[in-house]
């Protein structure tokens, strides 16, 4: 929800490489430019969204490389998929130090995120009451935004 500094992306970059030397995985031009892309991006990026982006510095990517690169950056945990009922999944960022909840449109799928310190109380209230010690969490709310409203007044 803020904006990240350099430091913090370089942080994401040094995991990556650590995670793909682990896995004997080799690093290419193609791969890095989405990488950065993604790292630079904010909201909620489908695959074709971050391929849009992407074919403005190189268009000869391909769809299969930026959906790897994507399955790459969950499976080391540096992205996070969601899905927003819509059927369509869609990536951000898995930055360390962040946690938002997210309000969703059921009629234009706009996606609003925030942070509301209540609703994270009551909810490590909730996890101690059953016993439980919380290690993530996510929250999505769908209602009707206020533009959509307005247009059924």
């Amino acid at each position: 929800m803020e904006a990240h500094a350099e430091q913090d992306v370089e942080q994401l970059r040094a995991r990556l490489s650590d995670y793909m030397a682990r896995h004997g995985l080799r690093s290419t031009e193609q791969r890095r430019l989405v990488t950065e892309m993604f790292f630079s991006s904010r909201g909620h990026l489908s695959i074709e969204d971050l391929l849009e982006q992407v074919r403005l510095e190189e268009p000869k990517i391909g769809y299969a490389t930026v959906y790897r690169t994507l399955k790459l950056l969950k499976e080391c945990g540096l992205a996070y998929e969601r899905h927003f009922g819509d059927g369509v999944s869609r990536y951000e960022v898995a930055w360390e130090d962040e946690h938002h909840d997210h309000l969703i449109c059921a009629e234009c799928e706009k996606i609003i995120e925030f942070e509301e310190d209540n609703i994270e109380q009551l909810q490590r209230n909730v996890a101690n009451k059953y016993g439980f010690k919380l290690v993530r969490h996510k929250l999505e709310l769908y209602g009707i935004c206020p533009e959509c409203q307005a247009k059924k007044a």
